[in-house]
């Protein structure tokens, strides 16, 4: 492996255990089934849109996805619109 996949591979396991640890249950589980699915196919700057977006906080998230109120303009891009519209069995399957 090379230094380059290795810091990323390192990087998605950072955003794994921030997107599981994030402060309020609601948050933990949409947004560790959201990275589960996504991060692993997640470009480089991809991941460092999804970064930007845990910086927002969880209640903030939360509210996006359940939409209670719009993504703000600074954090409208690709990966929170596919985190708007996931959809997840709350099952886990």
């Amino acid at each position: 492996m090379s230094d380059n996949s290795e810091a990323l591979e390192v990087r998605r396991r950072k955003l794994m255990y921030r997107s599981n640890y994030t402060g309020t249950k609601e948050s933990d589980i949409i947004l560790s089934r959201f990275a589960e699915r996504n991060l692993p196919t997640f470009s480089e700057r991809q991941m460092d849109l999804y970064e930007q977006i845990l910086g927002a906080g969880d209640p903030e998230i939360v509210k996006w996805v359940v939409q209670r109120k719009p993504v703000p303009p600074e954090f409208d891009n690709e990966v929170s619109r596919m985190l708007v519209h996931f959809k997840f069995d709350p099952t886990g399957q």
